[in-house]
């Protein structure tokens, strides 16, 4: 499996097109239309946000008829909380894709991103269609990414080929996220497209598979948006998998790292962050478990500003730790680390803790709280940032 730190790969019968369509700002790019090839199959993931938006019950009820050929994305309006309207809104931008590209209404499939409860402007977004398609390219991945941006404050790419018994497979992602995000799924929105030709069966499944272990692992703030939603494509321009097997191990390989790259890059972009945090629990009984302990250490705000401020004060993490819901958690058996060094042993400060050590740590870009349960077997990772004031700032402000 390769990736280059710069390599974005285009995707065989995949093409984006990007515009500013001043939908919310002027001059941003805000509208995306993706055009995928006859015969692509998609799987895809929702928030199980109960307000879930307009878009959202399109998106659904479009997939489960027929096969897409448009993917459509606006930002600045999550066209969220605006009842009858806000669907009938989003079938009508559907409508006018459809309309210039002499394709069902069907084979549209809408995403948006922004703010919730105002109403989708139909006409901005209609107005900006012709821009996006006289832009489609199959390299169109970079501007994409930066046509989904909301809070963002860079682009996020990631792309990897991996060798298949049929020849080269190529899967290429983007997505955006950087506040209210918590899984199930977490605003975030993402696009993941390869050449390889899958079952619909075996599709679903890969793509519930790399969620459950990447973008179901971030958390910036515990806030589980109304539009997030995770689509993958499979043109089928490349490689054949045929069923379960070693090719297809390798294909669900490289579609976990397309998908935890991006859902990383999610947390380290968190709104105001300035360190990515890997909470990773091992010695857990089951992988519930690990996942219950790490999401409460990822989500505790004193956590997170102590990483902030790059305070190595381990009883904040200890604590977040005892409040996971574990019952009969034997507290002298949990060891924690920071950075891999250790900090607490048995539940109680380590002989050979140095603090200055850990607080080295802390004052890097990407910073490791490693705990050790010490019951079993079963492990998980979770990501997300540190906490500061510019968060409160931005979500402040968010509107005005």
């Amino acid at each position: 499996m390769t990736a280059g730190a710069a390599a974005v790969h285009s995707v065989p019968g995949i093409r984006l097109g990007t515009t500013a369509a001043a939908i919310r700002k002027p001059g941003r790019p805000d509208l995306v239309v993706l055009e995928l090839a006859r015969g692509t199959r998609a799987a895809a993931v929702f928030t199980r946000n109960r307000f879930r938006a307009a878009p959202v019950w399109v998106a659904e009820r479009h997939l489960a008829v027929t096969a897409p050929r448009y993917l459509l994305i606006n930002t600045g309006y999550a066209n969220a909380g605006t009842g009858e309207r806000g669907e009938a809104d989003t079938l009508a931008c559907c409508r006018a894709l459809a309309d210039r590209t002499e394709t069902a209404v069907e084979a549209v499939v809408p995403f948006s991103t922004g703010v919730i409860g105002e109403p989708l402007p139909v006409e901005r977004v209609a107005a900006g269609l012709d821009g996006a398609l006289a832009a489609l390219a199959e390299d169109g991945w970079d501007r994409a990414a930066e046509g989904i941006q909301t809070t963002d404050t860079r682009r996020k790419v990631a792309s990897y080929q991996v060798r298949l018994s049929g020849g080269l497979c190529t899967l290429t992602g983007i997505a955006k996220g950087a506040g209210m995000i918590r899984p199930d799924m977490a605003t975030m929105l993402a696009f993941v497209g390869t050449d390889a030709g899958l079952s619909q069966s075996l599709l679903d499944a890969a793509l519930k598979r790399a969620v459950g272990r990447s973008f179901n692992r971030v958390t910036v703030d515990g806030d589980t948006s109304t539009n997030d939603a995770c689509l993958l494509a499979a043109t089928g321009y490349g490689p054949q998998i045929e069923g379960e097997g070693a090719d297809l191990e390798r294909f669900q390989a490289a579609l976990e790292a397309v998908c935890i790259d991006l859902a990383r890059a999610i947390a380290a972009d968190g709104e105001g962050a300035t360190r990515l945090i890997d909470v990773a629990v091992e010695g857990a009984r089951d992988a519930a478990e690990a996942e219950r302990v790490a999401f409460t250490v990822a989500e505790s705000p004193l956590v997170k500003t102590a990483v902030a401020a790059a305070d190595p004060n381990w009883g904040r993490i200890l604590a977040a730790v005892g409040r996971a819901g574990i019952d009969d958690l034997d507290v002298a058996g949990v060891n924690l680390f920071v950075g891999g060094h250790p900090v607490a042993t048995g539940g109680t400060v380590d002989p050979a803790y140095d603090e200055a050590q850990a607080a080295e740590h802390l004052r890097g870009s990407e910073v490791t709280l490693g705990i050790d349960l010490g019951r079993g077997e079963a492990a998980a990772t979770v990501w997300t940032c540190d906490l500061t004031a510019e968060y409160v700032r931005i979500n402040a402000d968010y509107r005005t």
